[in-house]
């Protein structure tokens, strides 16, 4: 059974980080890209972060310079490390598995349950 279990969010204030962690299961993230995408309240969803399976990074220019995603294959796993966080990265955080289809990553169907991220002013 395919799974993607992130953790690691919570409440914390302006300034502070926080590191997300994806744990995938039921098939290998060799070599597929990954990705990290964010729903703040009452908005739509947006890709902040992807990883190829070669480990080229992208980012949203709202988080470049602050996030940093990474994989480790040998444990299967995605993180997101979040610094200097700002009240708008307020939002629930999702990892997903996918491809590239030339610059434009298109991840899987499964996707987790995402976990909540709290930026205090």
């Amino acid at each position: 059974q395919v799974q993607l279990v992130e953790s690691g969010g919570g409440l914390v204030q302006a300034g502070e980080s926080l590191s997300l962690s994806c744990q995938v299961s039921g098939f290998r993230i060799t070599p597929m890209a990954a990705g990290w995408y964010r729903q703040p309240p009452g908005k739509q969803r947006e890709l902040v972060a992807t990883i190829s399976g070669g480990g080229t990074t992208n980012y949203a220019d709202s988080v470049k310079g602050r996030f940093t995603i990474s994989r480790d294959n040998a444990k299967n796993s995605v993180y997101l490390q979040m610094n200097n966080l700002k009240p708008e990265d307020t939002a629930d955080y999702y990892c997903t598995v996918g491809t590239f289809s030339g610059a434009t990553y298109h991840p899987t169907a499964k996707w987790g349950q995402g976990t909540q991220v709290t930026v205090s002013s």
